[in-house]
Formats: structure tokens, C-alpha cells, sequence
């Protein structure tokens, strides 16, 4: 898969829940005839917008993002739906490219040797990441939910 597909598909993914998320605190607060749409969706968009993150962070990396880009990124994934619009932005102005670029080009540094092994081992880039998802969702967990 493409840094440009990842990127998008997560981006749209991160939106899609927050509309989830939206819809059950509206059954919640506004109908209130059922906690279970904030108590599903809440778990499922915090999982989502980590993954959202760690995304950004590693397509950031192999593009070569300024910090800039890569912070504006990031935080649109707070106000619901703006990840698909940076997406869009992206796409327009700085396109992704078709090919992973630490896949072939040698890494400089030790945030693209992370990065350039991801990309390389798919798979085992695959089950990093999620291990990695787990983990920050677990500690995002501990820390307490924004309600807390």
C-alpha cells in the first residue's frame, strides 16, 4: 500500500469515526436513550485517531514532512472531520508519493532506520504498528478517558 492510500484511507477512517462518535453523544445527551453509541464509538474513534497518528508520523518520516506539515497533520485530527481535508490539501499541493521512498533509499538517521524497516518488512511493519496502536490506546487508557 502506498504512503497516498494509508494516509488517505486512515485520514477518512479518523472522520468516520468521529461522526460515530458524534451520532452516539447525541443518543447520549440529546435523546438520552442509550450510553452504548459513546461507550462503542468513543473506544473505537480513540483507537482510530491513535492510529491516525502513528500513520501521519511514519508517512511524515519517509516523506521528509516539515515539522510544520507533520504538527498540522496531527492536529487536525482533533476538530471532527479535518483529517479529510488535510488529506485533500495534501494531495493537491504535496503530493504523496506512489512508493514508499525508504523502501529503496538509504536511511539517514535513526527515525528513518525505524521507518525504512517498517516499509521494508510489511508484515512485520503491519503487526508493529499495531502492537504500537495497543500500546498507546492502553496507556491513553491509564491515563483516564477524557471524561475522567
Amino acid at each position: 500500500m502506498s504512503p497516498a492510500l494509508l494516509f488517505g484511507r486512515v485520514a477518512v477512517a479518523e472522520a468516520i469515526t468521529w461522526a460515530l462518535l458524534l451520532t452516539g453523544m447525541f443518543l447520549k445527551y440529546v435523546t438520552e436513550t442509550t450510553e452504548l453509541g459513546v461507550s462503542v464509538f468513543g473506544m473505537l474513534h480513540g483507537v482510530v485517531f491513535v492510529a491516525y497518528g502513528v500513520v501521519t508520523l511514519v508517512v511524515a518520516v519517509d516523506q521528509r514532512w516539515r515539522p510544520g506539515r507533520t504538527l498540522a497533520a496531527l492536529a487536525c485530527a482533533v476538530p471532527p472531520f479535518a483529517t479529510v481535508p488535510f488529506d485533500r490539501w495534501v494531495e493537491r499541493r504535496h503530493p504523496l508519493a506512489d512508493a514508499w521512498r525508504l523502501r529503496t533509499t538509504d536511511p539517514t538517521g535513526p527515525l528513518e532506520r525505524v521507518v525504512a524497516w517498517l516499509v521494508r518488512s510489511p508484515t512485520q511493519g503491519l503487526a508493529a504498528g499495531l502492537v504500537a496502536v495497543a500500546a498507546l490506546t492502553g496507556l491513553a487508557l491509564l491515563v483516564g478517558p477524557p471524561t475522567s
